[in-house]
Parts: C-alpha cells; sequence; structure tokens
C-alpha cells in the first residue's frame, strides 16, 4: 500500500510504532504503570504518572530495541485499533443480523448476539494484524525525537514527543 508509505499516513505509522514500543518499555520498567497514548504526524502524546527521564530513557530504548529487529514492540494490545476493528465487526455483525431477509425476533436477537460474540473474539487478533498492516511501521530509523515535552494538567501527566522524519 503505498499510500501509507508517504507522507503525514507515514509517519504517524512510524509514530504509533516508536508510541506502542515506548509503553512497552515503560510498562516493563515500571510494572502496573497505567499509560495512554496518542500519536499523530507530527509525534505522540503520552497521558500517565510518568517522570520525564524516564519517558526519554525509554523513547531511546525503544528505538533501539525497534532499529535492532524487534518489531513486536510495535504493536499493543491496548491499542484502539482493536477497539476500532471490534467496532467494526460488530457493527457489520449487526447489519446483517438485523437486515435482509424476514426472522422473526428471536432469530434476529440470537443472531445479534452470536455476532457480536464473533466479533468480540476476533477484535483483538484482527486488530493485531491490521496494527502490523496498516497502523503501525517498525521502522523508525529515520525517526528523529527532537523535544519531549511535560505538562501538567490537573493531576494528569502529560509528555508531548516531538518528532521529525528524517530523509531516506
Amino acid at each position: 500500500m503505498k499510500l501509507l508509505e508517504m507522507g503525514m499516513a507515514a509517519a504517524v505509522r512510524r509514530n504509533h510504532a516508536l508510541e506502542h514500543a515506548t509503553i512497552h518499555v515503560l510498562s516493563e520498567r515500571l510494572p502496573g504503570v497505567r499509560l495512554v497514548g496518542r500519536s499523530d504526524w507530527g509525534g505522540f502524546t503520552l497521558y500517565g504518572p510518568v517522570e520525564t527521564s524516564q519517558v526519554s530513557e525509554a523513547v531511546s530504548a525503544a528505538m533501539t530495541r525497534l532499529n535492532a529487529g524487534e518489531k513486536a514492540l510495535a504493536i499493543h494490545p491496548q491499542c484502539g485499533t482493536n477497539l476500532a476493528t471490534g467496532v467494526v465487526l460488530a457493527g457489520l455483525a449487526s447489519s446483517a443480523a438485523l437486515g435482509g431477509r424476514r426472522r422473526s425476533a428471536i432469530e434476529k436477537a440470537f443472531q445479534l448476539v452470536v455476532g457480536i460474540g464473533a466479533a468480540l473474539a476476533l477484535a483483538q487478533p484482527l486488530g493485531t494484524g491490521v496494527q502490523r498492516a496498516i497502523t503501525t511501521d517498525p521502522d523508525v530509523s529515520r525517526v528523529i525525537v527532537s523535544r519531549i515535552l511535560r505538562l501538567e494538567r490537573g493531576s494528569v501527566t502529560i509528555h508531548r514527543v516531538d518528532t521529525v522524519q528524517g530523509q531516506g
């Protein structure tokens, strides 16, 4: 998919991979820490109770490990891609169960429950595949971290990791 390898889409995919890898590293170093991330073409934002030095060290380790071939770090089981995949599958299952030929309300309800159950069971494995193929790119060899900024919003600690995409 050439479109995913160009411009802003490519930058978002690489930043998304780096975000996931950074969360993996922080989770290894700080068991039980709860983090949320959001990526865009200019970098990524982490929400959670971590120190800036910890984020900086984790970003560096994540880049090193991704560049060394640890591509699995680019995939995260709690990624929003998995949720989105589940929502799409559940919507398709609902449409299939409720639309089409005439059936009794009990038949439709049964098909709806079975369809949504199947959608939920498939969301994680399919979401992982969607992450791998579409929403992340573990090749961060040209990603340059330009700044890590700490922000406080009430009791929430936020770190913005700005990146630039080097030429290759």
